[in-house]
């Protein structure tokens, strides 16, 4: 007894690949997904928000580079009302088991008539044997028919791939063209800890490559690519024209990309919006009262720090003595361990109160210090010492304009490079009164000091003589 062919081998569409999952599965929670990264959340964060597990979300998000595909990111165009959506197919497939016919499916989703007859014959499933209408199958054809194929330039022109190559490896080479051995540059982090030396030290930049193209083949358009090409070959897994491993080239190292709202989410959980500097009393930002502070570190060899804090209005200086931990540098440093180092957060909260404590109450109206770890115990101070702290904003030094001139002035005493824990508390205090009795244009050639004493002498009117 012979056996007929199935249904559908007696078709008249070629054999295809099995689809295996279909794309179009869990595409709103991808679109939920890629949404809350967005917005700053980690990986595992968006998964779980948006309905899968964790391990799904970090290979959603591995997949891509860290950076949502086109059609769903969170600013991806809706689809064209030109094409059938999976809305309409499981519709159709719902209107088919019914046993509705074509034309009265076609007016009730407002398409043509032949708009759906075309759709049932092409996207049929076959592959059990029968042609049932599904509409997840039927998604998959018609996002595999309408798949534009395009091989990544670097992928086929193995001339322009080299030369990429060469430059993002950081291979350097003489004027007549012979490989020399670049420059062998360790990465000593003072602040950050330590760090495998970094080959971006001799490796040329996506946009440097871009740009020095046009420059080298002025003449030649094949030897043209754009950075975000070569940053997509670096990320994309699937792209694959270039090795992975380039991406330890690049000067941050990373081998996924940050969204911007993860970065901007990174602020220290210890500030809150109502201790922002734009919270500070509008009488500190004209001088025109005393008693409002700002604070900082200057960070010296070895993570050793000495804090400083200057008045506003008078410019008088204090310098806190932060020596190092017992147990410092007897063993290598642990990550997230206790801060041998000497300006931990207890540490600085404790040196400002033994410096400021000592004024009177009109000259601790407020402190505005830089979003530092080291002043996570700012509520403490705040009650401690009734003086309020104020933070600024991140990457804006010129908000504590007064402390940034006046640790530049203090490195004429403690030079970058320089273990600052050598010095003790009587060199600190000898510093302190050079600086505060060398008079000051701004203070009319009076000095610190003088200004400071104008201020205890008659605390009611606390102005200062300036040139302004």
């Amino acid at each position: 007894m012979t056996r007929g062919r199935r249904r559908s081998e007696r078709s008249t569409r070629r054999k295809t690949p099995s689809p295996g999952r279909p794309g179009v599965a869990r595409q709103p929670e991808r679109r939920r997904f890629w949404f809350l990264i967005a917005q700053g959340l980690s990986s595992e964060e968006a998964a779980v928000e948006a309905g899968v597990s964790q391990p799904v979300g970090s290979r959603w998000f591995r997949e891509a580079g860290g950076m949502p595909p086109s059609h769903l990111a969170p600013f991806a165009p809706s689809p064209s009302r030109r094409y059938l959506c999976l809305e309409e197919r499981e519709e159709i497939a719902l209107l088919l088991a019914q046993n509705i016919g074509l034309r009265e499916i076609a007016r009730r989703l407002g398409r043509a008539a032949s708009t759906i007859s075309r759709e049932i014959r092409r996207n049929v499933a076959t592959r059990a044997g029968g042609f049932e209408y599904r509409a997840t199958t039927a998604q998959w054809h018609a996002e595999r028919s309408a798949r534009r194929p395009k091989a990544a330039k670097l992928a086929t022109n193995a001339r322009l791939r080299q030369y990429v190559q060469d430059r993002l490896s950081g291979q350097i080479s003489r004027l007549d063209g012979s490989v020399m051995a670049g420059p062998d540059v360790a990465w000593k982090g003072r602040r950050h800890g330590p760090r495998q030396p970094r080959r971006w030290a001799k490796a040329w930049s996506p946009e440097q490559i871009s740009n020095r193209l046009w420059v080298d083949f002025p003449g030649d358009e094949t030897m043209r690519i754009s950075h975000e090409a070569i940053y997509q070959a670096l990320y994309i897994q699937g792209r694959g024209a270039l090795r992975r491993e380039l991406t330890a080239c690049l000067r941050t190292g990373r081998a996924l990309r940050v969204p911007r709202a993860r970065t901007a989410g990174r602020g220290k959980s210890f500030v809150t919006p109502d201790i922002m500097i734009s919270e500070r009393p509008a009488e500190a930002a004209d001088r025109a009262v005393p008693g409002h502070w700002e604070g900082d570190l200057i960070i010296g060899l070895g993570r050793s720090a000495i804090g400083t804090l200057v008045e506003r209005q008078t410019r008088f200086t204090l310098l806190l003595h932060l020596p190092r931990m017992p147990g410092h540098g007897e063993s290598p440093r642990l990550k997230n361990g206790p801060p041998l180092a000497g300006h931990g957060a207890e540490a600085v909260r404790d040196a400002i109160m033994r410096s400021i404590i000592q004024l009177p109450k009109h000259l601790r109206r407020s402190l505005s210090w830089d979003q530092g770890a080291e002043m996570a115990r700012h509520a403490e101070l705040t009650v401690a010492a009734d003086l309020p702290v104020y933070f600024c904003d991140p990457h804006s030094p010129w908000q504590r304009g007064t402390n940034e001139n006046t640790n530049g002035l203090l490195r004429q005493y403690f030079p970058k490079g320089t273990d600052l824990s050598l010095h003790g508390p009587d060199e600190l205090e000898a510093v302190v009164a050079a600086l505060n009795g060398r008079p000051r244009k701004t203070l009319g050639w009076r000095t610190p000091a003088e200004a400071l004493d104008a201020v205890l002498a008659n605390p009611e009117t606390g102005h200062v003589a300036t040139t302004s």
